[in-house]
Order: structure tokens, then sequence, then C-alpha cells
């Protein structure tokens, strides 16, 4: 199952920016959504996922890390600790020991509590990987989640999840996208979750900044193949209903509805 936790491009009331959680233990952006869940829920996250570096999507790490320590340890203390293991590709991994993990805007822990018990692990990754992850309680069950290319300002990349019904795709934040369509053909997706973050009438802003409007996203959705269940996410508060009415204003083969934070879908697969 994936949860919900944060679908918006900024913060407000009940506004929360990108995250989602698969099962109970692997995050897939870490955006403001991951404080609405509860310490303990918070403890038994093992891998995080992380499309991109802007703040929107990796705010929660430090402040996850800094919550589990004492949940995360065992019976021998500091030797027992259970690493959370964070997933991104190298360029995201060095900003994130560069400008937050840095001394001066939060500790590292990639350091901490200790050097050789630390409480966060860095693991790069690169586009057209393929990683397994096995499935708590479920023998010889892995949830298996795809690497994705993504076209934005920064190195970025979306995620694929396998289901049975087909792939649960997130795009992260990205323009327009050749190699994602290119990499997607033939496949069997379920569900697409991908960004709108501006309206039509601030297109030119949305164009430099590395994402959608909803009359980019018609071109894009032209090139995924067959009926796809499509839902909108990234937009501002505030801004939802005036993006979404010029989305349901195009044509479009597709059924698309904005993402909503609390919203769940059910990939039948280590459930």
């Amino acid at each position: 199952m994936i949860r919900v936790l944060g679908c918006s491009g900024s913060i407000a009331a009940r506004c929360h920016t990108t995250a989602f959680l698969l099962d109970d233990d692997i995050l897939i952006d870490a955006g403001s959504g991951v404080g609405e869940m509860r310490l303990d829920e918070l403890a038994r996250i093992d891998h995080v996922l992380i499309s991109h570096s802007h703040l929107d999507h990796v705010l929660s790490i430090p402040l996850l890390a800094d919550s589990v320590i004492r949940l995360r340890q065992g019976p021998g203390g500091l030797s027992d600790l259970r690493p959370i293991h964070v997933h991104a590709l190298p360029e995201t991994l060095d900003a994130l020991r560069a400008h937050i993990f840095n001394g001066v805007i939060w500790p590292d822990f990639t350091r901490l509590p200790s050097a050789a018990h630390p409480i966060l692990v860095f693991h790069p990754i690169a586009v057209g990987e393929v990683l397994r992850f096995p499935a708590k309680g479920k023998r010889d069950v892995d949830r298996t989640i795809h690497v994705l290319p993504a076209a934005h300002t920064v190195p970025g990349v979306g995620f694929g999840v396998d289901a049975p019904k087909g792939w649960w795709v997130f795009t992260g934040d990205t323009g327009p996208n050749p190699a994602l369509w290119a990499t997607l053909a033939g496949r069997c997706i379920a569900q697409l979750v991908i960004e709108t973050a501006f309206g039509d009438e601030e297109a030119h802003l949305a164009s430099i900044s590395g994402h959608l409007s909803p009359q980019s996203l018609a071109q894009e959705l032209m090139q995924l193949e067959g009926e796809v269940s499509v839902y909108i996410t990234h937009p501002k508060p505030g801004e939802v209903p005036a993006v979404l009415g010029q989305i349901h204003a195009l044509e479009s083969r597709h059924r698309i509805e904005p993402l909503r934070e609390g919203q769940r879908f059910h990939l039948s697969m280590a459930e």
C-alpha cells in the first residue's frame, strides 16, 4: 500500500509537501507530510528514496533522524542501532552533505550518534537501476522499485513501484521528459502521479523552473500509452482549483484527478 502523506507544492494549513509511505517502512520523498506520522510510525521507517535535493522533498530527513535514534536502538544500545538508509542520486547526496548535514544547518547524522553506528546511511542510485527491498514478515516477497528519469533544474529522478496490476509511477518534479515516456513504453501503468506546479498563465515560469503547466501536461500525456489513472500533484496551496480547471478543459483519454493527502493506493503486493 502507498499512503499519500503530502502532495502540495508548498505549505499552508492542511497542505504538506511531497511524501509517500510504501507499506510502513519505505518513504518516497520526505517533505513536510512526514510530520503527520506518529512517532512509532516514524521509528519503523528503514529506507528513504529521494527524487531530488529541493527542500520541499528533503526537509523531513534531518528531523526524522533526530526523532528516532532512541527508538531504533536495540538491547545493545548504540551497537544495535538500526540505521535509516537514504537512497538518491550521487548529486543529491552531495547536496545533503554540503547544505544540510554540515554542522551549521543541522548536525551530520551520517556520523552521529557515532561514526561507527550512524542513524543515516547514504546509498547512491542511478537512473535505470532496479531497487529491491524485502517485505517485512513476508518470505520471498520483494518490493521492486525502478529509478526513472526526470528533467528538472537539479539532477532528479522519478520512481516506479512494480505491482501485479501494473506500475505505480511517480514522476518526481519534472518538465517535459521524453526519456520518461521512452522508459515506460510497453509497460502496464496502473497509476501515474505527475506534477503540474503552475497554471497556464505562468507557463513561462513552469518552463524555466523545470515544471509542468496544464498545456505542457497535455503534451506529456499524449505520449502515455493506453488509458491510465492520472493523479495531479505539486500545485501550490490555493491554486489547485484553477490548475485543475485548466486541466479538465483539455481533451485527454486518461482519467485525471487531483492527488489528495491521506489517499491510499492498494497495490496487492506485500500487504
